[in-house]
């Protein structure tokens, strides 16, 4: 069925299958699996925020940027 957002996913399951408590059931499966919470920008993970970086195997395997916006000039004491 693939990895959509829970309310089409729940929709689409509806329209072929019903079961008591398959609102509920899908929900917790949907926000259990690792796919849908790393992919889901719901779910995953926030931009800005400090995350963990794995350590390249080799050289130039992985390229890391910091982006900086938003700062306001300073004044005569900076």
């Amino acid at each position: 069925m693939g990895h959509m957002s829970e309310e089409m996913t729940k929709e689409r399951v509806a329209s072929i299958a019903w079961w008591p408590k398959l609102e509920k059931e899908l929900g917790e499966y949907i926000n259990t699996c690792e796919r849908c919470q790393k992919e889901n920008r719901k779910h995953g993970k926030k931009y800005g925020l400090l995350q963990h970086i794995e350590e390249p195997k080799h050289p130039w395997e992985t390229i890391n940027i910091n982006w900086v916006t938003g700062i306001v000039p300073g004044g005569k004491e900076n």
